[in-house]
């Protein structure tokens, strides 16, 4: 079966429901009506009958012509005038005669109702059923009985009356007619307020659909509403949004990131190039090749860098960053890292402090963790002032590695400080004083810190950065 709409599915169900709802409802309505018109009509036919065997009862003890005359003539009345068929029979179940509806009398020699009639009357004294007692007319609907016993409480004869009620059948029929309009109209309705229902719930749905696939022909501003009174919707077109603003987002950081990765790419490849090529066609002289090979091999390394970091985000990213911790002393791999700057510090003429207890043993994969704290103090001797001042602390605290690194200088703009762990992210700063970044170095950062179980925070104010994360220690 092909593929149907939401909307259809929903109004479907809606009136799969509405239709097993009301013919359940016509199904036990129909119902309670025969029943209670069967009750009704055999709690009158018993009346009758009990009024008949009182009548037999004149019978006893007498042989006149005149009394049992008397007694058919009055059987024939009370069938015609209920419009009853009447059978009265001896204790065997053997018809003695038989009253019509229209008032005539007959006798019916050889013939007899069914065992289990009998059987029943001289148990229970009566009967009550529904059908012809094989003998009555097809007409026949509604039968009771009732057993005529002697003095000494054996079973004399039994009288049987029965009636289809045209009138009880009109009823029901009537009454059931009357219900299938009511139902046949109040389901129109239904299906109506049905249709509308469907198409209110849906139509968010079919407004989320169209614009994704806006998305698919890459406009990323389209919004949907959040206010559906819908609680399941409206977290949906939320998420949707959300969703949206991020891809948007991305999309325009991806935009800024290719743009700055070709001018950084472009730039040193564009250098090694002139310089391989003018020591080739012997433009640069033999005596100035080796000022020429140190700068080529700077600027190879900080392409080797960045492909790094773009290698370690698209890691992360899908989840590929495999750690390998082990113990080791935290606090002697970043005096390592200080001494690396050595050169820069001394040309930017900082002043470093380092607060740093000594075997600090943290849990951790050492080549990751080396490469975040690396990126955190390169972070800050690039962007801080000449003269400025460079603080680093490590302590422990509890079960946890506290570390932090703290540069002087302009600090980070309040808009930009949400942002500074966003992958591509570059502030307007950062953008004019690094030249060589892609925006990736702190969100590589963050990711690390976190995937060791740690957590990381930064601050800016008063002209000062800090950075700060945990570690945990490890159990020696």
């Amino acid at each position: 079966m092909g593929r149907r709409s939401f909307f259809f599915k929903d109004y479907v169900a809606h009136l799969i429901l509405i239709v097993c709802a009301f013919a359940l409802a016509g199904v036990v309505f129909c119902y309670q009506m025969s029943s209670y018109a069967l009750h009704a009509k055999q709690t009158e036919l018993r009346t009758t009958v009990q009024s008949l065997a009182e009548q037999s009862k004149l019978l006893e003890g007498t042989d006149s012509d005149v009394i049992r005359q008397i007694y058919v003539l009055s059987i024939a009345r009370v069938a015609k005038e209920d419009e009853l068929t009447v059978l009265i029979t001896d204790a065997d179940g053997n018809i003695e005669m038989g009253a019509k509806p229209d008032g005539t009398t007959y006798t019916l020699p050889g013939y007899h109702i069914s065992n289990e009639v009998v059987a029943e009357m001289h148990k229970n004294g009566s009967y009550a059923s529904v059908g012809s007692l094989g003998v009555l007319s097809e007409s026949s609907f509604y039968t009771v009985g009732t057993c005529v016993k002697d003095d000494n409480g054996d079973a004399d004869l039994m009288i049987f009356v029965s009636t289809q009620d045209p009138n009880s059948a009109g009823v029901v029929r009537h009454s059931t007619q009357t219900l299938v309009l009511i139902l046949l109209v109040t389901l129109a309705v239904m299906l109506v307020i049905s249709f509308i229902i469907s198409q209110h719930v849906t139509r968010p749905l079919k407004t989320i659909a169209a614009a994704a696939k806006e998305f698919a022909g890459g406009n990323f501003d389209v919004r949907v509403p959040e206010d559906n009174r819908c609680y399941e919707i409206d977290e949906l077109a939320v998420s949707f949004n959300n969703m949206a603003r991020d891809l948007d987002q991305l999309e325009e950081l991806t935009r800024g990131f290719i743009s700055n990765v070709s001018h950084e790419f472009k730039t040193p490849m564009t250098t090694i190039g002139g310089f391989v090529d003018g020591m080739i066609d012997g433009t640069i002289p033999e005596e100035q090749r080796d000022k020429y090979l140190r700068i080529i091999a700077e600027e190879t390394r900080r392409l080797s860098r960045m492909v790094n970091r773009m290698l370690d985000a698209a890691k992360i990213q899908s989840g590929e960053l495999l750690l390998s911790p082990a113990p080791f002393d935290f606090s002697a791999m970043t005096s390592q890292i200080i001494l690396s700057f050595e050169q820069k510090i001394e040309k930017k003429k900082l002043e470093v402090e380092c607060e740093l207890d000594d075997r600090l043993i943290v849990m951790g994969d050492r080549d990751h963790l080396y490469r975040a704290v690396y990126n955190l103090v390169d972070n800050a001797v690039k962007f801080i002032d000449e003269g400025g001042r460079l603080t680093l602390r490590a302590h422990p605290e509890g079960d946890f590695c506290a570390f932090s690194i703290s540069n002087t200088g302009t600090g980070i703009s309040a808009e930009d400080l949400p942002h500074v762990f966003d992958r591509f992210y570059k502030a307007d700063r950062s953008r004019s004083m690094d030249k060589t970044g892609a925006g990736l170095g702190l969100y590589i950062v963050k990711n690390i810190i976190n995937l060791h179980g740690g957590e990381i925070s930064v601050r800016s104010d008063g002209g000062e950065t800090e950075y700060e994360f945990t570690l945990p220690l490890a159990k020696i």
